[in-house]
């Protein structure tokens, strides 16, 4: 129940946060760990990091003006493949920022890069990659990442190089459909 409690909290607070400029905004979001964020060993929980991921993928895209271009396209945002890596655990009601950024695009497949930081000089507890696009539900394709950006008004932007964690996931990706 608490995720509506965020969500709606979000939403709320969004009208009012300055605004991203795609495509190097980065959202940064805080929380605590809730009790029923925890699992037995008395951290948070692997899938509720998804879940809260999912909160910060949603404020890129309503502070980038995203959200109404979206809804006025009949776009969805989706998350197609992930990878995290868990380097430090987040305890009972301990504090964390939530980074969220684009990190480059190939096709209509946009990479999204995923930090939690924690203390008062930001180490990263948790990073997460995910390959994610906006799925136009009328022309039934995956938009461009450069079709993406031209509505949001920037022109002529190349996606930066991908690092070798953005290659390995596409990698893996690809890998994991010839399975089908």
């Amino acid at each position: 129940m608490n995720l509506w409690f965020r969500l709606l909290h979000l939403l709320i607070c969004s009208w009012f946060r300055p605004r991203l400029q795609a495509p190097t905004g980065v959202s940064r979001l805080q929380f605590r760990v809730l009790p029923n964020d925890i699992d037995l060993n008395l951290h948070m929980t692997n899938g509720r990091y998804w879940t809260i991921f999912d909160l910060g993928r949603l404020d890129l895209v309503l502070r980038t003006g995203l959200g109404k271009v979206a809804m006025r396209r009949k776009w969805a945002p989706i998350a197609g493949a992930g990878t995290i890596q868990f380097r430090r655990e987040l305890k009972p009601f301990q504090r964390f920022t939530l980074e969220t950024r684009m990190v480059g695009w190939v096709g209509g497949r946009i990479l999204m890069e995923q930090r939690v930081l924690v203390g008062d000089d930001d180490k990263v507890a948790t990073r997460a990659l995910l390959i994610t696009g906006m799925y136009d539900r009328r022309g039934r394709r995956f938009v461009t990442g450069e079709e993406v950006l031209q509505v949001l008004g920037v022109q002529d932007v190349v996606s930066p190089p991908l690092g070798a964690a953005a290659q390995a996931l596409l990698a893996a990706d690809a890998a994991l459909k010839l399975e089908d």
